[in-house]
């Protein structure tokens, strides 16, 4: 006999109950869901948070608000999985973190002076480092993407103040980088070259661009994808005349490509 659904409900407090019903049925009674484990559903957390990026970089808000919920559903199945082993259960995970949340904010909750945002991350970061981490690095998770993990790196240093005290300085650091990448890479000879010292050069450079970045408020992770998005959009343009035009790509000039490219460039 099928059960019947929490009904909707008006108020933050209800809905999340709501969840939490729907979602111990569904633990119990689909064969889905009673199989899932934290390590099945890892991957799996890890695609819904990027579909959640994807929709927040379109402004697309209905999709936000869909993949919000997508998310949270599996951050209460984790907690509704734990608690089967009395590990713990979605009541302290959330007192977890209303207590850090209110530990790491002295400047509200309690009689700590701050001037400004740079005041409040440098004493989370000390607050961090009194609760036992042994390194203000130790917070930047090891399987992030390389281009986010060196932007997380760098916001953590500065959060104690090893930082750069101009962003004038940051560009000379720039400059200097990408003198040494065409020392080890120059692009005017045929030589061959040390690969190796090659790579290490250019992650150099990579690391102090995003630097800068970090510098004049801009996201190198937000940037870049909105760069990769706009190649497609205009390679899939491309695509699509060379096709109108009963051509393969492969069968083209690369002057001929381009004119189709400058087309792209211009809607």
């Amino acid at each position: 006999m099928p059960l019947t659904p929490p009904s909707h409900a008006s108020t933050p407090a209800t809905s999340f109950e709501r969840l939490l019903a729907i979602m111990n049925d569904l633990r119990a009674n689909c064969p889905w869901d009673m199989k899932q484990t934290m390590e099945s559903l890892r991957h799996l957390t890890i695609e819904e948070t990027y579909e959640l990026s994807d929709s927040i970089l379109q402004g697309d808000l209905q999709e936000i608000k869909k993949e919000i919920g997508d998310v949270m559903l599996h951050l209460v199945f984790y907690a509704k999985i734990a608690s089967e082993t009395n590990a713990f259960d979605i009541t302290d995970v959330l007192n977890g973190i209303c207590e850090k949340l209110i530990h790491r904010h002295p400047h509200i909750y309690s009689d700590t002076v701050v001037q400004n945002e740079e005041d409040v991350k440098r004493n989370w970061e000390q607050l961090k480092l009194k609760e036992g981490n042994k390194s203000v690095l130790a917070g930047v998770p090891a399987s992030l993407p390389a281009l986010v993990k060196a932007s997380r790196i760098q916001e953590k240093a500065r959060g104690i103040g090893f930082d750069w005290e101009e962003k004038s300085q940051v560009w000379d650091k720039v400059e200097e980088e990408m003198r040494e990448f065409r020392d080890e890479f120059n692009a005017a000879d045929n030589k061959v070259i040390d690969q190796e010292r090659a790579e290490g050069e250019f992650g150099d450079l990579l690391f102090s661009l995003i630097n800068y970045a970090r510098f004049i408020d801009i996201n190198p992770e937000n940037a870049l994808e909105k760069t990769n998005r706009k190649f497609i959009k205009r390679f899939q343009y491309l695509e699509s005349k060379a096709q109108q035009s009963g051509k393969q790509l492969r069968d083209m000039t690369l002057a001929e490509m381009d004119t189709f490219w400058e087309e792209a460039k211009k809607l």
